[in-house]
């Protein structure tokens, strides 16, 4: 029987189409829009109707290169981008000008404890072991901004290992923090995509004291939950004390809106250590599977 080796494709790519319509003569036609390649078109893929299809972009890119990275689950950070790293918290107290700054300033300073316990605990899940199938788990995955974002991807960074950042256009600028790895480091438009990448991998999942943000993610995810949309994974609320200060849980029981089981979708810990136990306790030992 003849050896015969068929073509991989019959149809060029189309990186490869692309360039040779840069290379057509111009006229009156190629020169309109309408001319260019659907997918080269910016106006075209910014209308108000293309929104299904950027909200599929916007979902694809990311998990086509998470896979890419082999990576198998994600510790996620959430938190304010507004709690400073120990050394620089007196600095805002030093900077306060009225009584009510100041005392901002040393409540946010009291909070920064919770910057070396997010990079620790970052540090603790980036020690996971690749599984058998060679994948990577418990990658941490932050917001990608400053603050306890910050400090969740320099723990991996102090691990020489990769790290996750999920940013946002925002109308004021926000850089990826630095410690985030470039390949890893996505920018989205859609919140709700943004979340939703968030959440597709994760198995654990840090609870940080935070504002409207943090509120948001956190509450989504004990939604999920609730509702069984996903399977309960670890939610680890650090800070019992201020959570019961901004959140009357309790109340929310006693209200009738909530029940009491529900409070059970959530542990209260106060260190890296008492997390990463948690975690290790509700997988039994193992990975996240």
């Amino acid at each position: 029987m003849d050896d015969i080796t068929p073509p991989k494709r019959l149809f060029p790519p189309a990186r490869e189409e692309a360039e040779n319509a840069k290379q057509q003569a111009t006229s009156a036609q190629t020169e309109h829009p309408a001319y260019r390649l659907a997918f080269q078109d910016m106006d075209f893929l910014l209308r108000e109707d293309l929104r299904p299809v950027r909200f599929q972009l916007e979902l694809l890119k990311p998990e086509l290169m998470l896979d890419e990275a082999n990576i198998g689950s994600t510790f996620v950070f959430y938190g304010s981008a507004r709690i400073p790293e120990p050394d620089k918290a007196d600095a805002l107290i030093a900077a306060a000008s009225t009584d009510q700054q100041r005392l901002v300033a040393e409540r946010l300073k009291a909070k920064s404890k919770y910057y070396d316990e997010s990079r620790k605990l970052a540090r603790m899940a980036s020690r996971t072991p690749l599984d058998s199938d060679g994948r990577r788990q418990f990658v941490v995955c932050s917001g990608g901004g400053p603050s306890i974002m910050e400090a969740a991807n320099r723990g991996a960074t102090d691990e020489g290992v990769d790290s996750i950042g999920l940013n946002i256009v925002l109308p004021h600028e926000q850089l990826p923090n630095s410690y985030v790895t470039p390949s890893l480091s996505f920018q989205f438009h859609y919140f709700a995509l943004r979340k939703m990448h968030f959440l597709l991998r994760a198995r654990a999942v840090a609870v940080f004291p935070g504002g409207y943000g943090t509120f948001d993610e956190s509450f989504e995810l004990l939604t999920l939950i609730q509702t069984g949309k996903v399977k309960p994974i670890p939610v680890l609320f650090f800070g019992r004390e201020f959570w019961e200060r901004v959140v009357n849980f309790d109340a929310l029981v006693e209200e009738g809106v909530i029940s009491p089981d529900d409070l059970d979708f959530f542990t209260y810990v106060e260190t890296a250590e008492e997390a990463w136990e948690q975690v290790r306790a509700h997988y039994g030992g193992s990975g996240p599977g």
